[in-house]
């Protein structure tokens, strides 16, 4: 137990009344040294001067033992982990605490690894936590534009739907025109007929029927080249209406697959924060 050992002993007024080469050697002093050094020296301020110091010894000199890992201060100031055991000393009768006996080993070198591993587990964390975030503002930023490309999208189709309608009635009035034309040229021609039959009398009206025969020609050259321009109009904005279906389907898509891209974003985050947790959680438990 010497040579494996760091042991250590205190009396009622926690000064060191025996200590082997193992713990003094652990702790940067000769033995001779550490005869009547008061506990306190060996620790931090900040534990050396809490309530929690005071309750650390009152809790042993009341008989019971301590076994946990804990920090302390060596000769130069540096911190050592020791996994310690403190336990009472008591008379030969078992009645009367005489004072403290100390068993540690060093862990130093291992609260050094493990606290590089959990450092290194909370860098990771907090560098997935803001790529995450990061993922996340820009995914909810291209969702904002795709969605706005989504209302101009059905905003235009509603427009070429509109157009379309307003072709087919053109198409409508195209063809009452034709018909009128149609009519106008049948009309003309029975006038000139007409007139042929009035002889002297009937050549003014003849030559108004010509003249309105041919303007009625002209009308339907006129519309068919209109129905011809409606009709190549209408298909082109079938054309357009089908194309920007299609256009509002990928959006629809692209919409999806973001809000899938921020879900797995979003669970990052939380698996990052998780770690972050769990990094603590081991720093305190080892």
């Amino acid at each position: 137990m010497e040579k494996s050992l760091a042991i250590i002993r205190f009396d009622l007024d926690r000064r060191v009344t025996y200590v082997n080469e193992t713990f003094a050697r652990t702790m940067g002093y000769q033995v001779g040294e550490m005869y009547g050094m008061h506990h306190r020296q060996l620790c931090f301020a900040d534990f050396a001067n809490s309530m929690d110091y005071e309750l650390f010894w009152n809790s042993i000199f009341n008989g019971v033992s301590f076994q946990d890992k804990i920090e302390r201060k060596d000769a130069s100031g540096n911190s050592v982990w020791l996994e310690a055991t403190y336990m009472p000393v008591y008379d030969e009768s078992n009645e009367r605490i005489l004072g403290v006996s100390k068993i540690a080993t060093n862990i130093t070198n291992r609260q050094k690894n493990i606290s590089a591993v959990v450092h290194e587990l909370k860098t990771m964390s907090h560098e997935m936590n803001e790529h995450a975030d990061i993922g996340i503002e820009r995914s909810r930023e291209l969702l904002s534009s795709i969605s706005g490309i989504s209302e101009v999208s059905a905003h235009n189709r509603a427009t070429l739907s509109l157009l379309q309608e307003q072709a087919g009635s053109i198409q409508g009035i195209v063809k009452t025109i034709q018909e009128i034309a149609s009519q106008t040229q049948l009309l003309a021609l029975n006038a000139a007929i007409e007139a042929a039959h009035a002889g002297e009398y009937g050549r003014g009206f003849d030559i108004v029927a010509k003249e309105v025969r041919k303007l009625s020609g002209m009308v339907g050259d006129s519309i068919n080249e209109i129905c011809n321009s409606v009709n190549g109009i209408t298909k082109e904005i079938k054309n357009i209406s089908s194309s920007a279906q299609k256009v509002e389907e990928y959006v629809q898509q692209s919409q999806q697959q973001i809000a899938v891209a921020l879900k797995d974003f979003t669970t990052i985050a939380e698996s990052a924060q998780l770690l972050d947790a769990k990094a603590h959680q081991v720093t305190t438990i080892v």
